[in-house]
């Protein structure tokens, strides 16, 4: 083998593309640049999306809903049977899971998941657990602990600002006003009827005969029932 012999492996090396070198070169006349205008000149470069002024596509289409990915919480998962590395009766933290291995990338947060079957005996410490890990872990007698994470952190900070507002918010008019109702009137028995003499007193009708002398209309006379017509004039 001699300096001469060596020579690079097929396909790793190619022909520059001659432009504007005649016709058949099939890159002659325009040189690949199509006809004349904005993309035929050196140095133009148009956006990708842009379509001459008139409105994209992306602008044109309607947005809907809404996309939580920037504010997700991203966690390391840890599946439960990787914890049967450790001793029983061991405590297991961040640091141990990252010297280990078990807990691999660049994430802050750990989160054991419940995946395989647990078969010692040890308190984890973690930001989450699933609720089959949870379950798993105590069964055998350990004992799950939640570090301080994003969630944990909102929850409680939703709870004391709602215990801030709950005390600087003074109680409605109206629940005020009903607070301050008097007590009903104890009502009667349901089963006890008024006496007749009461139910006589409160609906006192008059007298048929004052009826009567009320509904009588003076007798008409024959006169007043058939007036007398005119006499037609002759």
């Amino acid at each position: 083998m001699r300096l001469h012999d060596l020579k690079p492996r097929p396909g790793s090396r190619h022909r520059r593309k001659r432009l504007g070198q005649g016709e058949s070169s099939g890159h002659g006349k325009t040189s690949g640049r199509g006809g004349k205008g904005q993309t035929a000149r050196s140095g133009s470069s148009i956006r990708i999306g842009f379509e001459g002024g008139q409105m994209p596509l992306i602008r044109r289409i309607p947005k809907r809903g809404f996309n939580n990915k920037q504010f997700a919480n991203r966690y390391i998962p840890v599946n439960l049977e990787a914890l049967n590395r450790f001793d029983d009766g061991a405590t297991v933290d961040e640091s141990a899971l990252r010297s280990l291995g078990l807990a691999r990338g660049t994430g802050k947060w750990i989160k054991i998941l419940g995946t395989g079957e647990l078969t010692r005996k040890l308190t984890v410490t973690a930001h989450a657990f699933s609720g089959s890990a949870r379950s798993k872990i105590e069964k055998l007698g350990g004992a799950c602990q939640v570090m301080k994470s994003p969630a944990t952190e909102r929850a409680a900070q939703a709870a004391a600002t709602a215990a801030v507002q709950a005390a600087r918010k003074p109680p409605s008019p109206e629940k005020a006003a009903k607070a301050e109702k008097p007590a009903k009137p104890e009502k009667a028995d349901k089963g006890a009827k008024p006496d007749k003499t009461e139910k006589a007193a409160k609906g006192e009708k008059p007298a048929k005969s004052e009826q009567a002398a009320k509904s009588e209309k003076p007798a008409m006379t024959e006169k007043a029932a058939h007036p007398e017509k005119p006499a037609k004039p002759e």
